[in-house]
């Protein structure tokens, strides 16, 4: 083997280096006398005036130790004098600390033995300096000399020194609070670090000072209108990262820093990000500005939240009319009807035109041409998520073909067999969504008819068309309180989700006193008990409402172990988790509860409280504790690792950096997981990239359709589908109409395939399935709710969306929103402007007022926005009343502005 020539061949290197052979022992005077050498040549190094600097440091030293005190005080006053003045650059240290550092410990020991209390701190003072450069790790003597020292202006140490001074506090205050001691002195020091920090631009430092110290509360009397919305955009960033409950008194601090400064909208947000419905009611009430107050309405309506209005804060009937219709969401559909007539795409289309069969392989014609029960079925649900919300389509809403009444409509309906009826009548209810004057009528005549299964759709289609609409004659509750008692079990569940899907996050008791009998009666099949405990968790989600819980639990002890290992008795589990969702601590005594349960769901329940009630929250232990249960080796018939799947995918979607994390995650159980682990990860990647297509999500997708498990492609090829919801993406479009060509002897992958298209163009383009908004800081928990009530349907893919169930799909309504952006002028009648959209650019913590989109293009509004993308204004001739340019904005004319001739 040859010798390593870098183990003995580079010895004369070295001698070069160190002048002496290794071996060699060097006398300590020889060693004294080359280091005397070493520093006469730096001293020849230095320029003169470095050189006469270094002198004269040197002389202030010696004469810091005369015995004349007028002599240590003027030699004190001229080093500290010089240290103070003394600027470098970024990269290198300032001279008088540089040619200080070899009497450090001189200086040091010079303060021992110093007499007079008032030089002392001087010196304390100058070696607090100093300790920034030559102090030891973890010593802290830059704060222990700051502490001994003057108690005058930091500040004029410079930033640096500031900041070092900030970090070393941070350690002391931990190591005090351990030990119990006193913490009075850096509190004093933190006061007047704080005030610094903030007068140069550095806010994120004094948040973070704070916020070691235990006293970000301090924060708020510091801030100025010139630096409030820095501060609190670096607030509300980080609250995300922040643990239970150091992220609520985060976001306190920026709600009261946006009350200070009267910036209502922003205020209401970080309420309603808090769901504190006090902060939600003080700060409508403390809104004077009617204009704005009705902004608010738009904001509390996106989120889907109502508020009492009869509070005597409104100066007349008029005023309280217009609230109650902006925040009833009445105006929804009229602004979604407006942007597509702006867009120009009012023409219904057909299925086929989303199929594009004429661009698929030959093979998959003569497939398509067969006029098979589960293909209309199909294309019932495609024609509905394509026209949503457009009140007009070619299938159910076209005009009758002769004077014989509905026909057309007619005929369509009964291409479908028994529960395909119930889907197809449910789907006039997603044509006509939001619209609930004109919608109503349509669906009446289909009350008429013997068929069950059409009663049952045409219930459902009532809680469609009512979806997020809140109504003062309540016209939901009246058409479908009779039939949820009814003998038809059909009937009873088509009543049942429609009241789920009309008052989802209303916590309207009426329906309580009607729904928690028939879950806790063990005579009534487990399918109507389920669904009826889905809807009482989608009325009550996030609501911790203990009778519900009791009445569910309840069913769940009293039904057979047969019964719980349905597909419908899980949904049991799921609508006790709802209402639990994103609340985290409040679920431990219900938890408890569940642990106690039958052994066949026991499990499957805790894992979906727990992914419930951590859902969009980051919380890291919660993703691990989940994915430690997807590492175990299940005995067969154990169920609760999909939930878990999904359940890290909900809790990781909170904020960009764990979203990329999990994604990285499912990746790793795809390759190493379970069959049932494997059968869940598609949709976890679905909910995670939700109307978001990303690339890198898009081909793993695209892989996993191809599986040789078919329920691993099925699960896939609908997430391509929830991952393009609503954008018309051409590449995922493209891999599905493949898949079509590829499956297209496989009815039931087929009809997957189909379903996935449906969405990918859902409402043109105009609609998304993102329950995220306002800038992604806002979490709708009825857009959750419905997000994952589809999920877990999805999990048992052949009984559920494949078997008599599939009308769980019109559970994405509670999810679907225009992506739009629509502006409105004082008397909320649409207002073209020009805006600039682009791709949103993070600049939290940003000094100056750097650009806050990059890539963009101006165009006229209304506008679509896609996720990750941000509006701004492009003319100054308007301000807007929301500070995130998003639905519904009121503009109200600059008083500022002066019009250019020269530009028009």
């Amino acid at each position: 083997m040859a010798p390593d020539p870098k183990e003995n061949g580079s010895s004369v290197d070295r001698m070069d280096h160190d002048e002496q052979p290794a071996s060699t022992k060097v006398p300590a005077k020889d060693a004294k006398d080359a280091k005397k050498k070493k520093d006469e040549k730096k001293d020849e190094d230095l320029s003169e005036e470095d050189a006469a600097l270094k002198e004269q440091l040197e002389l202030y030293v010696e004469r810091v130790n005369d015995s004349n005190p007028g002599i240590q005080k003027m030699a004190l006053e001229s080093m500290r004098q010089e240290i103070r003045t003394a600027t470098s650059s970024m990269t290198s240290v300032p001279k008088p600390l540089k040619f200080l550092r070899p009497h450090y410990k001189t200086l040091k020991g010079y303060y021992e033995t110093m007499e007079t209390p008032e030089l002392k701190m001087f010196l304390a003072d100058i070696i607090s300096v100093l300790a920034l450069t030559m102090s030891e790790e973890n010593e802290r003597e830059s704060l222990q000399y700051r502490l001994l020292g003057s108690v005058g202006d930091i500040g004029s140490w410079g930033h640096e020194y500031v900041r070092n001074l900030a970090g070393e506090i941070g350690l002391e205050f931990q190591q005090r609070q351990v030990n119990e001691k006193s913490v009075e002195d850096l509190m004093d020091l933190v006061k007047q670090i704080v005030p610094f920090h903030v007068k140069h631009n550095a806010e994120p430092e004094a948040v973070d000072l704070l916020m070691e110290v235990e006293s970000l509360e301090l924060l708020i009397g510091h801030i100025d209108k010139g630096n409030y919305k820095r501060t609190c955009s670096y607030l509300t960033s980080f609250s995300s990262y922040m643990p239970e409950p150091d992220d609520m008194l985060v976001l306190d601090v920026a709600y009261q820093i946006y009350r200070k400064f009267e910036k209502y909208p922003d205020a209401m947000r970080v309420a309603l990000r808090m769901d504190n419905s006090q902060y939600i009611k003080a700060t409508f009430k403390d809104c004077n500005d009617f204009l704005e107050k009705q902004q608010l309405c738009y904001i509390l309506a996106r989120q889907g939240v109502s508020l009492d209005l009869d509070d005597g804060s409104l100066a007349s009937e008029d005023q309280k009319e217009k609230l109650q219709e902006i925040i009833s969401n009445s105006k929804l559909s009229e602004g979604y009807l407006t942007l597509a007539r702006d867009l120009d795409v009012m023409e219904p289309k057909t299925p086929e035109d989303i199929y594009k069969a004429h661009l698929v392989d030959g093979r998959a014609g003569a497939g398509a041409s067969v006029d098979s029960a589960r293909q209309n079925l199909a294309a019932t649900f495609v024609n509905a998520f394509v026209n949503a919300g457009f009140g007009q389509d070619k299938l159910m809403t076209a005009p009758n073909v002769d004077s014989s009444s509905g026909s057309s409509a007619n005929s369509w309906l009964f291409k479908n067999k028994e529960h395909g009826k119930a889907s197809a009548a449910a789907s006039l209810g997603l044509i006509l969504l939001w619209d609930v004057d004109d919608g109503l009528p349509q669906i009446d005549k289909y009350f008429y008819t013997q068929d069950n299964h059409i009663i049952a759709g045409a219930l459902l289609a009532v809680g469609i068309v009512n979806c997020g609409v809140r109504n003062e004659c309540d016209p939901a509750y009246a058409l479908l309180y009779e039939s949820v008692n009814k003998e038809d079990s059909t009937t009873r569940i088509g009543a049942i989700m429609g009241l789920g899907l009309a008052y989802a996050g209303s916590q309207k008791e009426e329906v309580l006193e009607l729904l928690t009998p028939i879950v806790t009666d063990s005579k009534v099949g487990i399918d109507v008990a389920g669904f009826a405990a889905m809807s009482l968790g989608l009325i009550y989600v996030g609501s911790c409402n203990q009778e519900v819980a009791q009445s569910i639990l309840h069913a769940l002890m009293e039904r057979s172990e047969s019964e719980l290992g349905e597909p419908m008795g899980r949904f049991l589990c799921h609508g006790l988790g709802l209402l639990y969702l994103g609340k985290q601590d409040d679920v431990d005594a219900t938890m408890e509860v569940a642990k106690t349960l039958n052994p066949k769901i026991s499990q499957y329940c805790q894992v979906t409280l727990d992914s419930c009630a951590y859902a969009g929250t980051g919380n890291v232990l919660k993703v691990q504790r989940l994915l430690g249960l997807c590492a175990d080796h299940l005995d067969k018939g154990e169920s609760h690792q999909a939930p878990a799947v999904l359940g890290i995918a909900l809790v990781a979607m909170a904020e960009e950096l764990g979203l990329e994390m999990a994604i990285r995650s499912l990746e790793h159980l795809l390759q190493y997981g379970e069959q049932n682990i494997r059968r869940a990860v598609p949709l976890a990647l679905g909910i995670l990239s939700i109307s978001n297509p990303k690339i890198a999500v898009m081909d793993t997708l695209s892989r996993l359709s191809h599986d040789s498990d078919s329920e691993v492609a099925m699960a896939a090829t609908m997430s391509l589908g929830l991952i393009g919801a609503g954008t018309n993406n051409a590449r995922i479009a493209g891999m599905l109409r493949n898949l079509s060509s590829y499956y297209y002897k496989d009815p039931s992958l087929l009809f997957c395939v189909r379903i996935a298209q449906g969405l990918v163009h859902m409402g043109k383009g105009l609609l998304t399935l993102n329950p995220y908004h306002s800038d992604r800081f806002l979490l709708s928990n009825v857009a959750l709710a419905g997000l994952m009530t589809f999920l877990h349907g999805c999990l048992d893919m052949k009984s559920v969306i494949l078997g008599k169930y599939h009308y769980v799909l019109y559970y994405l309504v509670l999810a679907m929103q225009p992506r739009m952006l629509i502006t409105l002028d004082t008397n909320l009648k649409p207002l073209s402007v020009p805006v600039r959209v682009g791709q949103a650019v993070d600049v939290v913590g940003q000094a100056g007022r750097p650009k806050t989109i990059t890539g963009f293009q101006t165009h006229t509004t209304p506008v679509l926005l896609a996720t990750g993308d941000r509006a701004e204004l492009a003319t100054e001739k308007y301000l807007p009343l929301s500070s995130v340019l998003e639905g519904f904005v009121i503009l109200k004319p600059n008083p500022d502005y002066q019009h250019d001739h020269l530009s028009s």
